[in-house]
């Protein structure tokens, strides 16, 4: 596995990476750990600090079973040096998988790797990427996007959320939840999750009538919150509600409320093992059924398959026997794996949640 660094790269998409796989190995060999950078130099990380290389990308010979390109602010340098874009289109052709973490898409974009494909980066960048390169389809949303082989994360710390994982995908969930644990990270989030949860994406609204409605929505979701309810405790019309909040927080009251409460629903999905039904009554919506139609607006998978796939240590019990295998020898799983839409009977709530 091979970690690819350039000047200014950022420190802590690499040790994302480096340290979640270095805990893998603690259960035996299973990853061969290089961080390769041009000529071999030493990388100077975008905060100061010093990395040392152990390979030259230049002298690196196939087959990887990884390839895994960081981002950080020297990224648009680095998708401008020809010589380290050629090596990494000729090292992506001799790996089994090719990935990128944040702004690290903008090389393999260059090196023509992401043409046609769906990519994520950092929110910030989206914008410039896709202006960049037409020919790649910019989602700035998810925590990462698999694409025919090609995986991309967001900004910086999903780099832990994609070694997460890419070790399930080569060594199982057993092994997943013990790195999980022991690098204290209490969710392995899903993909198709959004980048920046709503509660700091933005500001505290200015406005202070909006304010403490936003307040009040976040701490009692399972309360009153529709519109007419929301203006009646701030003693204004609707419609004064209404252009209120599309001018502080750009969505109407019944849109926010109804993200709010599914931000709060996926919260104890990972974090309990409370029925569907428990959690759409405290959560806020009229039944199981009204949250698993939101939850799969929002986050593109039914509220069983979040949990089943996506629940922390505490709120997931055990599963699989978790034995390692040679990631060099284990075989790709079919690309473009999806989340079943179909509500199930768990998702109906007449059922007891998978865990």
């Amino acid at each position: 596995m091979v970690v690819v660094g350039y000047p200014d790269a950022e420190l802590l998409d690499i040790a994302c990476l480096t340290t979640a796989f270095d805990y893998a190995n603690r259960a035996g060999p299973l990853y061969d750990l290089l961080v390769a950078s041009p000529a071999g130099r030493p990388i100077t990380c975008q905060s100061g600090l010093v990395l040392n290389a152990q390979a030259a990308v230049e002298r690196l010979r196939g087959p990887l079973d990884t390839l895994i390109v960081s981002g950080g602010e020297g990224h648009l340098a680095a998708a401008e040096d020809a010589r380290l874009v050629a090596h990494v289109r000729r090292l992506a052709r001799e790996s089994r998988r090719v990935a990128s973490v944040c702004t690290g898409a903008s090389v393999l974009a260059a090196a023509g790797l992401l043409d046609g494909r769906r990519a994520t980066t950092h929110w910030l960048y989206a914008d410039q990427l896709a202006a960049r390169y037409p020919a790649v389809e910019v989602d700035p949303r998810p925590i990462y996007i698999r694409d025919r082989g090609v995986t991309t994360a967001a900004g910086v710390t999903s780099a832990l959320d994609l070694a997460l994982a890419f070790i399930e995908e080569d060594h199982g969930a057993e092994l997943t939840r013990h790195v999980a644990r022991a690098l204290v990270t209490y969710l392995q989030r899903p993909g198709n999750q959004a980048q920046m949860s709503m509660f700091v994406a933005a500001p505290a609204p200015d406005d202070d009538l909006v304010r403490e409605l936003v307040r009040l929505i976040r701490t009692a979701p399972d309360a009153d919150l529709s519109p007419a309810a929301l203006a009646a405790r701030a003693a204004v019309s609707e419609r004064h509600l209404t252009r209120l909040f599309v001018a502080q927080l750009g969505q109407s009251p019944a849109r926010y409320v109804r993200a709010v409460r599914t931000e709060a629903a996926a919260q104890l999905l990972g974090s309990s093992r409370l029925p569907l039904a428990r959690i759409a009554a405290r959560c806020g919506f009229p039944s199981a059924e009204a949250l698993r139609q939101a939850f799969v607006d929002r986050y593109g998978a039914t509220p069983s398959h979040y949990r089943a796939h996506f629940a922390t240590t505490r709120g997931r019990a055990s599963a699989g026997s978790g034995q390692p295998t040679a990631a060099r020898t284990r075989k790709p799983r079919p690309s473009g794996r999806s989340s079943s839409m179909q509500a199930s009977a768990s998702d109906r709530g007449t059922t007891r949640a998978r865990r």
